[in-house]
């Protein structure tokens, strides 16, 4: 009788990672999933059940360490406007890996529009406590569409984008967060 096999969990998520980032959400398959892991197929469901419940875990596992490195910038203040501002530091601070990573799940969110919704609230959310009725607000709301905006057009290969314009273009964002804050730039 065979031993059973503990099956990584983030190491399967990597190679789930590795095949959509590659070669697309078509391409992700429980079978593929298994061979880039290098375990049986039956190993990947007993894991992770379906293909739903794998992009699912993709999802939780990209959030959870978006939103932890996001809670360690913010600190003793979780203002709306700490948590925007440290939201947009980390998005800065992603390297080409973590982009390629971010735009794989992304191209594997508008494959599954049943993730959408989850989307929808989550954006929806980023604004929470600020009141985009006010100046500040505005600039605030500005600052993050204009963050997500270069974000996805740099990552996506969309437009080519220098280390020092995307230094320049935080700047400019950062600087309209500091007006909306009030702090002097």
């Amino acid at each position: 009788m065979g031993r059973y096999q503990a099956v990584d969990r983030d190491s399967v998520l990597d190679a789930a990672e590795s095949i959509v980032r590659t070669r697309g959400i078509a391409a992700l398959t429980i079978d593929a999933v298994a061979k880039a892991a290098g375990i049986s197929k039956g190993g990947v469901q007993s894991s992770f059940g379906t293909k739903d419940q794998l992009i699912a875990a993709m999802y939780e596992r990209w959030g959870t360490e978006f939103y932890a490195e996001i809670s360690r910038l913010v600190g003793e203040d979780p203002s709306p406007m700490a948590r925007l501002r440290a939201y947009i530091e980390v998005t800065y601070r992603t390297d080409k890996a973590e982009g390629d990573r971010a735009a794989g799940m992304m191209a594997a969110l508008l494959n599954a529009p049943e993730y959408l919704k989850q989307f929808h609230q989550w954006y929806a959310s980023q604004l929470d406590g600020i009141d985009v009725s006010t100046p500040e607000g505005r600039r605030a709301r500005l600052a993050f569409l204009a963050n997500e905006g270069i974000f996805m057009l740099r990552t996506f290969g969309f437009m080519k984008v220098s280390e020092r314009e995307w230094r320049e273009i935080y700047a400019d964002i950062r600087g309209l967060l500091d007006d909306a804050d009030g702090r002097k730039t």
